[in-house]
């Protein structure tokens, strides 16, 4: 039941579904998690490429991604583009990676924090950080936190993210129940994959009940799991929690991938990387759209499913912004575009609207057919795991000091 002391939902706020970017640039990896030194990699011409030359005009943070919202904040003023003029999103509540702080205090210290951080004024979106890791009742407690800076105008939307999509849509529907608003936006990572799609149906429904305005998909390669590499062989091989059945099928995956007789390269598509983002990428903004949790900002007659990506090079994010045109290309959805880099891979630069459409959906169907027909046998009884978020026996380790030092 609503409290008498919730915040009343700003009359004239437009819905998020109407101004979130379809694409945003996920800055996880503006971290030693992904890198080894975060302030040492391209993190300026990063943002400066999306935003300026790609036209990507949303960006995800955390403070619990180490450095990554200061680079972020200080990428951004760099590129001396207005404010008003790119959607940016953070967290609150997750503190390191086994401490977790959802009071009142310690999410609107980290909020006013992460603007000091970001150089903005305010922040458009704003998650409850890896919701499952900690109550229920706590969740209530810091959506209400956040709501109420958001009648401060600190932030605008309210969210929660997580990994077990059953939890996420539970705590909507209790967010819901228990305030009387539903929460503006969900962020769910890893459950839209080649791997795993159990995003879809169900959970995608449930979100959709409990009046969740737009559901992201973030992960796309399941923090580097789904990768050439792997995540034996870099930084996220003393994190990441996939266990090594998963790992080993992952890797016999990009094998598959990587084959000459596979038929990708007739695709120019030279890894595992680049048929996890199309696929990913391609099955979100359509089945959003029928789940009715899509953004409609990015103009057209339908809405497109948003996406999260994270990147560590102009390369990567090239490679990203050419496989997102191709897709909203079969969706006949307008979309920025920059003609030297398409001329020069070939992917998108037919010379008309229906000849891009018709290329777009030639690619989208031969990936999926490939996903579906080679990449789902080899991860067999693994398809569609997922690994236990929180695992069990996991104890909220954070300690007085930490929790004080959050609030400062």
């Amino acid at each position: 039941m609503p409290d008498a002391e919730d915040p009343p939902r700003p009359p004239h706020l437009t819905p998020l579904a109407d101004v979130l970017p379809p694409l945003l640039l996920g800055t996880a990896t503006f971290n030693t998690q992904y890198v080894d030194d975060p302030a040492s990699m391209p993190y300026r011409g990063i943002v400066r490429r999306a935003l300026v030359d790609l036209g990507v005009t949303g960006f995800d943070t955390s403070p619990y991604y180490g450095p990554s919202e200061a680079l972020l904040g200080e990428a951004l003023e760099a590129t001396g583009v207005e404010r008003s003029r790119y959607f940016l999103e953070t967290k609150a509540g997750r503190v390191h990676g086994t401490g977790f702080d959802y009071s009142t205090a310690a999410v609107q210290a980290s909020v006013r924090r992460s603007l000091q951080r970001l150089r903005t004024p305010y922040v458009d979106l704003v998650f409850a950080h890896d919701a499952e890791f900690v109550r229920p009742d706590e969740v209530v407690t810091a959506v209400r936190a956040l709501r109420a800076l958001r009648a401060e105008g600190v932030l605008r939307y309210v969210g929660i993210s997580g990994f077990p999509v059953d939890v996420l849509a539970a705590l909507a529907e209790s967010i819901l129940e228990q305030t009387g608003e539903p929460v503006d936006a969900v962020l769910s990572y890893g459950h839209c994959t080649v791997q795993n799609t159990r995003l879809l149906g169900d959970p995608v429904a449930r979100l959709h009940a409990a009046g969740v305005s737009v559901v992201l998909n973030a992960s796309l390669l399941n923090m580097g799991l789904l990768t050439t590499r792997g995540v034996d062989n870099g930084p996220q091989a003393t994190w990441h929690p996939s266990p090594p059945a998963l790992r080993d099928v992952s890797a016999r995956a990009a094998a598959v991938c990587r084959d000459e007789k596979s038929g990708l390269a007739a695709l120019g598509i030279k890894g595992i990387e680049q048929v996890a983002l199309r696929y990913a990428l391609d099955v979100w903004a359509r089945e959003a759209e029928k789940a009715q949790v899509a953004t409609r900002a990015a103009g057209g007659s339908l809405g497109v499913g948003a996406s999260v990506l994270g990147v560590t090079s102009e390369v990567e994010l090239d490679e990203t912004a050419l496989e997102w045109w191709s897709v909203l290309d079969g969706l006949r959805v307008p979309h920025f575009a920059l003609e030297g880099l398409q001329s020069r891979t070939g992917i998108g630069s037919a010379p008309d609207a229906l000849a891009r459409q018709a290329a777009g959906l030639e690619r989208s169907a031969a990936v999926k057919t490939f996903v579906e027909g080679k990449l789902w046998p080899v991860f067999g009884d693994l398809k569609d795991f997922a690994w236990a978020s929180p695992e069990e026996g996991w104890v909220n380790e954070l300690n007085p000091a930490e929790a004080v030092k959050t609030r400062s």
